[in-house]
C-alpha cells in the first residue's frame, strides 16, 4: 500500500515542476516577444512594417508611413494640433473635456 501513495506523492511532484516550468518558458517567450519588438519594430509602421518618415504638420512633429499613408502622433500632440485651428471638431472636442 505504501507504493501506491508514494507514486501519487511522484506524480503530483512532477504536475508541479512541469506546470512551474511552463510558467518560466511563458516568461522567457514574453520576454523575448518585447525585445524583438523593441528591437526590430523601432520607427516602423505597425501595419505593414515599413519605415516611418518623420514630418512635420502645422509645426507639430509627426510620423506617416510612404507605403500605407498611416500617420502617429505623439500623446499631446492631437491636443496641440487642435489649439491651432480654433473652428474645427478637434476644439470643441477637448475644450468640452477642460471645462
Amino acid at each position: 500500500m505504501n507504493s501506491k501513495w508514494d507514486e501519487r506523492e511522484k506524480a503530483l511532484e512532477d504536475q508541479y515542476i512541469y506546470n512551474e516550468e511552463k510558467k518560466k518558458i511563458e516568461k522567457m517567450r514574453e520576454a523575448a516577444r518585447e525585445k524583438i519588438i523593441k528591437t526590430y519594430c523601432k520607427n516602423r509602421c505597425p501595419k505593414c512594417g515599413t519605415a516611418i518618415m518623420p514630418m512635420t504638420f502645422r509645426g507639430v512633429p509627426l510620423d506617416k508611413c510612404p507605403t500605407c499613408g498611416g500617420i502617429w502622433l505623439g500623446p499631446r500632440d492631437l491636443q496641440i494640433l487642435a489649439s491651432k485651428d480654433h473652428r474645427s471638431w478637434f476644439d470643441k472636442w477637448f475644450r468640452e473635456e477642460e471645462g
